[in-house]
């Protein structure tokens, strides 16, 4: 017959340096440090001023052209910059007082809401770009038609476009960043 052993408790001592008392306690978390682009800081307050104005450039310089409204690929330029130049401008307007009251925007809703908003229109801006580049290429090099068109404004407008784009990416990834570091 086999014999079946009970087993036993042994207690085990704590870790050196830690008492009773101090098991208890949980330790504190430890917290990614603010960097400059996350929002609520000084990098973060440039990169929105920087969105608004190269958006707000490309959305003045394409409303200066009076052929824009021809073609669809300009139209959904005009109108995703004008949605940059806005939630530029109001995050910008959010991170100062974030700033000047001494708050940390490192709320999950507010984060979440940030990098929803950065995602859709840091996509929605490239697409605008893009597109436009494609059509200023094809006027310009394909149908030979500068002559009959505004080209330096496409252009100009399309260059804005894109460099509002390449400081709306790190916005995004920064909020992403963060949130996700959670």
């Amino acid at each position: 017959a086999m014999s079946v052993r009970q087993g036993a408790v042994y207690p085990v001592p704590a870790p050196p340096g830690r008492t009773e008392a101090a098991a208890i306690v949980p330790l504190p978390r430890v917290r990614m440090k603010d960097f400059q682009g996350m929002p609520g800081t000084i990098g973060g307050i440039v990169l929105r001023a920087l969105q608004f104005l190269f958006a707000a450039a490309a959305l003045c310089v394409m409303a200066t052209t009076s052929d824009f409204p021809s073609v669809t690929a300009f139209c959904y330029l005009v109108a995703v910059v004008s949605l940059q130049t806005l939630w530029s401008l109001i995050l910008a307007i959010v991170d100062a007082y974030a700033l000047l009251v001494g708050r940390r925007l490192q709320n999950s809703r507010v984060v979440s809401a940030f990098a929803i908003g950065d995602g859709v229109t840091s996509t929605l801006t490239f697409a605008a770009a893009s597109a436009s580049a494609g059509i200023t290429v094809l006027i310009g090099n394909d149908l030979g038609a500068c002559s009959k068109n505004h080209c330096p404004q496409f252009e100009t407008a399309t260059a804005m476009a894109f460099l509002s784009w390449f400081t709306a990416m790190p916005s995004f990834l920064f909020n992403f960043w963060s949130l996700a570091s959670r």
